[in-house]
């Protein structure tokens, strides 16, 4: 484990809330953003993080919007959403709320007329024919080069920018495991020198575990699609569960913490919401990433909740009803998680217990520990309505 950085003591209890500007109010600014804090802080949401603010390319632009992750400029603000100022005033309110603010940081790519494209055409790939790609497949990003220190040197600015301009408290990193893991250490040793930071990675500790040397949590795709073939499978076999989470445990550095979550922005638009994928196993699911070893991420709409697709690369506002059904479900949640000494993530005192029962192809239960505190969870996940 790195000792050039100090983790944050909060990402122990804490919970992230994914935040789509763009699809979250009709206007999809940072100050009509602004309004909703009081109600997420009373819902118990404690990180805010936001899909990329920064502006997304004109080239090659998919939709009449593009992709947010089709960056432009690492250190301007996206007009659709406002003014810089607007930016640092919202974070000024949400920190004065007592939340904390993470951006998204797209590292491995640009968008086809990113600044640097034309300043420092160094500062990426070429092909055989001295052109601009990206070696995934996405037609709208090209991919940067990190053989080159100048261009490393000049990310790691790009990120203390936010910092120091915005007091951001952290990043959720893009694809993380597509970036060369020392620049990761390079940068956290780096950036953190502002202040501690928390770094969320998109990707899996199950395919990349030596990234979590660096990241303080990380995604569980494995989790996500493992629950979503035993919702979907006539034989739902719980022992395929307890193997995956066998294997998450197994895994080091052990002090990483896994973020569960039933969707994110991804996930809603391209795989569908997630009762689409889970049905009435929707909340349990919920309850699950709440109180196992680890901390709950929530996307936008899921306290109302969103039963749409919101389409990617167009406006396409969430359908705000009236009455947030889901509210206080998630703040229960929300609330057990943050205050409950045994629901602490990454502590090694926090432990977490399997209990079987009489209904183990039906029910999922374990006891989580912390010396004399004990929270004990029972999940009915079989289709069937009752026990026998």
């Amino acid at each position: 484990m790195s000792t050039a950085f100090h983790h944050v003591d909060w990402r122990h209890h804490t919970n992230v809330y994914e935040v789509n500007l763009r699809q979250y109010t009709k206007e999809g600014t940072f100050k009509a953003f602004s309004k909703k804090v009081t109600r997420l802080k009373d819902m118990g949401v404690e990180v805010l993080w936001f899909m990329p603010i920064t502006p997304i390319s004109q080239d090659k632009r998919k939709g009449s919007l593009g992709s947010y992750y089709a960056c432009s400029d690492y250190t301007a603000v996206n007009p659709e959403y406002g003014t810089l100022d607007d930016f640092k005033k919202l974070v000024d309110t949400i920190h004065k709320a007592g939340l904390k603010v993470i951006i998204d940081w797209v590292a491995n790519h640009t968008g086809w007329d990113h600044v640097w494209t034309r300043s420092n055409p160094d500062f990426y790939h070429r092909d055989g024919f001295g052109n601009f790609y990206d070696k995934h497949g996405w037609d709208d990003v090209i991919d940067l080069n990190y053989d080159n220190p100048n261009m490393r040197h000049t990310m790691k600015e790009a990120m203390k920018y936010w910092v120091r301009e915005c007091n951001i408290d952290g990043f959720r990193c893009d694809m993380a495991m597509l970036t060369p893991l020392y620049f990761w250490r390079e940068a956290r040793a780096e950036v953190d020198q502002l202040k501690p930071l928390f770094w969320l990675a998109e990707l899996d500790q199950w395919d990349n575990p030596d990234y979590m040397e660096v990241f303080d949590a990380c995604y569980t795709w494995k989790w996500m699609h493992v629950t979503k073939e035993f919702y979907q499978s006539q034989q739902r076999d719980i022992m395929a569960l307890d193997s995956v989470l066998m294997h998450y445990e197994s895994l080091h550095p052990k002090p990483a913490i896994r973020a569960w979550f039933t969707s994110n922005h991804d996930e809603n638009s391209w795989n569908g919401t997630e009762y689409e994928k889970y049905g009435d196993m929707a909340k349990p699911l919920a309850v699950f990433g709440a109180t196992w070893e680890g901390v709950p991420m929530i996307y936008s709409g899921q306290e109302m909740p969103n039963d749409k697709r919101l389409q990617f690369f167009d406006k396409d506002p969430i359908e705000w009803k009236g009455e947030l059904k889901l509210h206080y479900f998630y703040k229960s949640l929300l609330n057990l998680h943050s205050t409950h000494p045994a629901l602490r993530a990454a502590d090694p005192h926090a432990k977490t217990f399997r209990i079987r029962t009489t209904a183990d192809d039906k029910v999922f239960s374990y006891l989580r520990k912390n010396a004399e505190k004990e929270v004990l969870v029972l999940l009915h996940l079989s289709p069937q309505n009752h026990l026998n």
